[in-house]
C-alpha cells in the first residue's frame, strides 16, 4: 500500500509547475493539501487528515525542479538569437473558400524581400497574418470582402531561435510566457515553428519584453 508521501508525490509530479511554484513559496501549503486531499484519500482509500498532507508536501524535494529550471533555460535562452521588429500589423481573418487564393497572391506581390516581416497562422476557423507596416494598405487591398474579426497596429516581435533538443523539453513556452504575464505584458500572437519562437506585444512593451529574456538569461 503506497504511504501519504508517495501518494503526495505521485499527485504533485503530475502537474510539475505546481511543485516550481511550491519552491519559490508562491502556493500556501495549507491550500494546496486541502485541494489534493481529495485524491490523496482516493488513492489511500482511507481519510487523511489535512497535517499530514501538509509535510508530505514540505518534504519535496527541489531537485527535480531545478532540473527543468536549467534544462528549459539552457535551451531556451542559451542561443542568444533574439530577433527584435517594430512597425508590425496583426490582421485575423475568417477562414473562407476565398481566403487561401489571397494569402497566395499576397506571397506573390511580396516575393523574397527579406525586409518585409510576415507570418500566417492559419488555424482551424480563423487565420491570421502580421506584417511590416509598409504592407498595410496591400493587405487591405487584396483581402478587400474578407471578414475581419480582429486587426492592430503599432506592434512590435521579438523572435527566439531554439536548438532541435527544444522538442524533447516541456515547459518551454510556459517558461518564458508566464514571465511576460507577472509583468503584465499582453501578448498579442505567440507564432511558432518547430525551432522558432515569436511573440508579439505592443510596441509600448517591446523594450521590457526583450529587458525580460535578457534578465532570465543572464540570471
Amino acid at each position: 500500500m503506497k504511504t501519504i508521501q508517495e501518494a503526495v508525490t505521485a499527485i504533485i509530479n503530475k502537474t510539475p509547475f505546481i511543485e516550481e511554484a511550491l519552491y519559490d513559496k508562491l502556493i500556501n501549503v495549507s491550500s494546496l493539501a486541502r485541494v489534493i486531499k481529495p485524491e490523496v484519500e482516493k488513492i489511500l482509500k482511507k481519510e487523511i487528515k489535512e497535517g499530514a498532507i501538509m509535510m508530505a508536501v514540505n518534504r519535496l524535494s527541489p531537485s527535480s525542479v531545478l532540473k527543468v529550471r536549467k534544462n528549459i533555460k539552457r535551451i531556451a535562452l542559451s542561443s542568444g538569437d533574439f530577433i527584435m521588429r517594430s512597425d508590425l500589423c496583426d490582421y485575423t481573418f475568417k477562414n473562407t473558400a476565398t481566403l487561401v487564393s489571397k494569402i497566395t497572391k499576397l506571397l506573390n506581390d511580396i516575393g523574397n524581400d527579406s525586409d518585409n516581416f510576415f507570418t500566417i497562422s492559419q488555424g482551424v476557423f480563423e487565420t491570421s497574418i502580421v506584417i511590416s507596416k509598409k504592407l498595410k494598405l496591400k493587405v487591405e487591398e487584396i483581402f478587400d470582402g474578407e471578414e475581419v474579426l480582429w486587426a492592430a497596429s503599432n506592434l512590435a516581435s521579438l523572435t527566439i531561435k531554439l536548438p532541435k533538443t527544444n522538442v524533447e523539453q516541456s515547459g518551454i513556452y510556459y517558461f518564458i510566457l508566464k514571465q511576460l504575464a507577472w509583468a503584465n505584458i499582453s501578448v498579442q500572437e505567440v507564432i511558432s515553428t518547430t525551432n522558432e519562437i515569436t511573440i508579439v506585444v505592443k510596441e509600448t512593451d517591446i523594450k521590457q519584453t526583450f529587458s525580460i529574456l535578457m534578465d532570465m538569461k543572464l540570471s
